[in-house]
C-alpha cells in the first residue's frame, strides 16, 4: 500500500459517507467494496473504495437491495431506472403539494390586499400539515395525563410490549389530529375484501396500488393479498394523516424490508404523516432510523408516552430494542388478526360509548 494516497480507517470512513461502520462491512461481506488492509491488519479506505461506498449508500437510500445494488454497479440498469421513476414520482408529489399550499397563501394575502381577513381555521388549514401536532388527555390504562407530541414526522413508530397501551393512544391519536385514518387489522379480514372493493370502485386507486405493488416486487417484496389490502390504505387519496396497526401483519421479511425503503423514500420527499404500529426489526431497524421518523414507546409500566432517540444508551432506547422482534419471530407469536381485530372492535365500542356519555 503506497503512503501517497490518503486512506481512512473504518470509523473515519463511516463518518465521512454518513453511515455505519457496520454498513460498511455489510458491503464487503457483499463484495461491494474491498478496501485495502493496512500492515496490522486494519482496513483501510482510498478514494475509489469511499466513492463506491457511497454510491452504495445513495443506492440503497433509493430502496435497492444489496443484490440490486451490486446488479447496479455492474451496469444494470433496470432496477434504478424503477426506482427512479419511483423518486420522481414522490418528488412531483411533494412539489405538487407546494405548490398547493403556495397558492392558499398568495389567495390569503389577496384577500387581505381586498381588506377580508381569513375566517377561523384558515391558518390552521394552511399551514397544518407542516406544523402537525396534538395535545389530548391520556385513555386508559394511563391516569388522564396531558400528552403532547408537538415534533410529528413523515414516519412516526409507535412502539410497546403487549398491554402496553400503544393501540389506545394510535385510536386516540387517529382521533384528535385532523384528517387522521386508522387503518386496523380489519384490512386483512373476509380475505381482504374491502381493499378488493376499494380497487373495483376506484380506477385511480387500482392504477397507484399497481404501481407501487409492482416497484415492491421489483425490490424483492412477495405479492400477497395482506400487501395489496396495506397499499389500498396507504394510497388511498383523502387521509391526511395515517396510523397503521401492525403494519407488518401479514407480510414476510423481504416484504416488509422492501415496503420500508419504500416508504423512507417518500419521507424523505415530504410525504404526509404516517404512524406505525409495529414490533418488526425488519420495519423499525433501529441503526437505520433517520431524521425523517422519530420513535414514540409506550412503557410497560404505562408512564405516559415519550420520544426515544435511536441511539444506544439513550433514554427508552433499551425498551424499544426489547419490543422488537424478527419478522419470523413476529409470524410465530403473533396474535391471529381476526382475534385482535375483534379486540380492536371492542376497544373502538367502548371508547364510543365513553364520548357519547361525556357529551350527554
Amino acid at each position: 500500500m503506497g503512503t501517497d494516497t490518503p486512506r481512512l480507517n473504518a470509523s473515519a470512513a463511516a463518518a465521512r459517507l454518513g453511515v455505519s461502520i457496520k454498513a460498511l462491512r455489510l458491503y464487503e461481506r457483499q463484495g461491494l467494496v474491498t478496501p485495502a488492509r493496512t500492515p496490522a491488519g486494519y482496513r483501510a479506505y482510498g478514494p475509489e473504495d469511499l466513492a463506491r461506498a457511497a454510491d452504495i449508500a445513495a443506492l440503497r437510500k433509493l430502496g435497492l437491495g444489496l443484490a440490486q445494488v451490486a446488479g447496479v454497479l455492474d451496469g444494470d440498469a433496470r432496477h434504478l431506472d424503477a426506482v427512479l421513476a419511483a423518486h420522481e414520482a414522490a418528488l412531483d408529489h411533494g412539489i405538487r403539494a407546494l405548490v398547493s399550499k403556495l397558492d392558499g397563501v398568495r389567495a390569503m394575502r389577496a384577500d387581505l390586499t381586498r381588506g377580508r381577513m381569513p375566517a377561523d381555521g384558515d391558518l390552521t388549514r394552511l399551514l397544518g400539515e407542516t406544523d402537525a401536532g396534538v395535545a389530548f388527555n391520556l385513555p386508559w390504562p394511563w391516569g388522564g395525563e396531558r400528552f403532547e407530541c408537538r415534533d410529528i414526522r413523515p414516519l412516526n413508530y409507535i412502539i410497546g410490549s403487549l398491554g402496553s397501551g400503544k393501540t389506545r393512544l394510535a385510536l386516540r391519536l387517529a382521533d384528535a389530529l385532523p384528517g387522521a385514518v386508522f387503518v386496523g387489522l380489519d384490512r386483512l379480514d373476509d380475505d381482504c375484501a374491502a381493499a378488493s372493493d376499494a380497487l373495483r370502485a376506484d380506477p385511480e386507486l387500482k392504477s397507484r396500488v399497481g404501481r407501487t405493488s409492482a416497484l415492491l416486487v421489483d425490490n424483492g417484496a412477495t405479492p400477497s393479498a395482506a400487501l395489496t389490502a396495506l397499499l389500498v390504505s396507504l394510497e388511498a387519496a383523502s387521509p391526511r394523516v395515517r396510523i397503521v396497526d401492525m403494519i407488518e401483519q401479514g407480510l414476510d421479511r423481504a416484504t416488509q424490508r422492501a415496503l420500508i425503503a419504500h416508504l423512507r423514500e417518500r419521507a424523505a420527499a415530504g410525504m404526509r404523516p404516517l404512524f406505525l404500529l409495529t414490533r418488526s426489526t425488519a420495519i423499525l431497524d433501529l441503526a437505520a432510523v433517520g431524521p425523517d421518523e422519530t420513535i414514540l414507546l409506550c412503557p410497560a409500566n404505562h408512564s405516559p408516552p415519550a420520544r426515544v432517540a435511536p441511539y444506544p444508551g439513550a433514554p427508552g432506547y433499551e425498551a424499544v430494542a426489547t419490543c422488537l422482534a424478527a419478522p419470523e419471530v413476529r409470524e410465530r407469536i403473533a396474535r391471529r388478526p381476526e382475534a385482535r381485530a375483534a379486540i380492536l372492535r371492542a376497544e373502538q365500542e367502548t371508547n364510543t360509548s365513553r364520548s357519547a356519555r361525556r357529551s350527554t
